[in-house]
């Protein structure tokens, strides 16, 4: 077979960093699986591992027809001779770094969900990039191959992220005494602050106190000054009578004189 063109090099590069993720990844859930007490959790990743091997086998199968082999140094290997002491001790490498973690059951599945949907999304951006690396390479196989691998990864990342907010409250649920999960009851202001507050209110309440006072007073005055000015009005009535009147007896008093 002739050896692999610059293109084809470049493609079995990036497929052989996805390959040695998967493998890599392979070992991890399976730890995750023996640690998982829920058994909706545990069904899904061991689907997803399925799903994983599967894409191994894809990778693999791609990197071969493309002239290359399927390798990622001893991780790799490790996993695929798991039967082999000496290399089951790599490829466990990472099983017993999450087979330690938290205290109670709860928090070791939060912890190992939170590492996968990590994971998941360091998969999708490889195979993200694997696509466009083949699409811009003209190379339609490897483009709908790593299509098809990202799907799978966001699904599973989906899955995640539903799934850590209710390990979190289990996590509080088994870790945290019941009294301490009810809200915190509001404390009652101290004496010196409600002293304090009295003055503040009356303070905030004088202005309106004062343009109160002040419009009372203005409408008083106005019922004063037109109270006057009726009075006076009545008054300057009855003048304007009088006088007439005085006028309209002249001519009589002054015959009778005669």
């Amino acid at each position: 077979m002739a050896d692999p063109t610059a293109r084809e090099r470049k493609l079995i590069q990036y497929l052989n960093e996805a390959y040695g993720k998967e493998k890599e990844l392979e070992t991890a859930l399976q730890a995750h699986i023996k640690m998982t007490k829920r058994a909706p959790y545990k069904k899904r990743l061991q689907e997803h591992l399925k799903e994983t091997k599967a894409q191994a086998r894809g990778l693999e199968r791609r990197i071969k027809q493309l002239g290359g082999k399927a390798e990622m140094g001893v991780v790799a290997e490790a996993a695929d001779t798991v039967a082999s002491a000496a290399n089951k001790a790599v490829s466990l490498a990472k099983g017993p770094m999450h087979a330690i973690r938290g205290a109670g059951d709860a928090e070791k599945m939060l912890k190992n969900a939170k590492t996968e949907f990590s994971d998941e999304h360091e998969e999708i951006a490889t195979y993200t990039g694997i696509e466009a690396l083949a699409t811009a390479l003209h190379d339609a196989d490897t483009a709908k191959l790593a299509r098809e691998f990202r799907r799978q990864e966001e699904r599973m990342a989906k899955f995640l992220e539903r799934l850590i907010p209710q390990l979190a409250k289990a996590v509080v649920t088994e870790e945290v005494p019941a009294r301490e999960r009810k809200p915190a009851a509001a404390k009652p202001a101290s004496r010196a602050g409600r002293s304090a507050a009295k003055p503040a209110a009356r303070a905030s309440a004088s202005p309106a106190r004062k343009r109160t006072t002040a419009r009372a007073s203005s409408g008083s005055a106005s019922s004063r000054k037109g109270s006057g000015a009726s009075a006076t009005g009545t008054r300057s009535t009855r003048s304007r009578s009088t006088g007439s009147g005085s006028r309209t007896r002249s001519p009589g008093a002054s015959g009778s004189s005669s």
